[in-house]
């Protein structure tokens, strides 16, 4: 089978997610919204990310969205995800940016 990988990345303003996209080396630099428009994002795509909707669809929790983060690729990594799992998903990140963006922090989870 093919591995998948799950994202969740700090998206509490559009241009941070895509900023994200291609810092993070998954998209060219200033490429990041074409790669989103092209579907690469999606549930079915290459890099599914968000798939419950982000930081935003949880009005940005701030000193929470971490922890949502976490919940949510565990959601994933344990195939508990219902209409919204990322087939074959064994590989997950989240990155989260505090403060002023003074600290961003990525964690890489697998369930190899």
């Amino acid at each position: 089978y093919q591995r998948r990988v799950h994202g969740e990345l700090h998206d509490a303003y559009t241009i941070m997610a895509c900023l994200s996209l291609e810092n993070a080396g998954f998209a060219p630099l200033g490429q990041g919204t074409q790669y989103a428009a092209e579907g690469h994002i999606s549930l079915n795509g290459k890099l599914p990310i968000a798939t419950f909707g982000g930081l935003k669809a949880r009005g940005h929790p701030v000193g929470a969205t971490g922890v949502y983060q976490i919940a949510e690729i565990h959601r994933q990594l344990t195939n508990r995800a219902g209409e919204n799992q990322v087939k074959n998903c064994s590989v997950a990140m989240c990155q989260n940016i505090g403060g002023a963006a003074a600290s961003v922090f990525a964690h890489v989870v697998s369930v190899e």
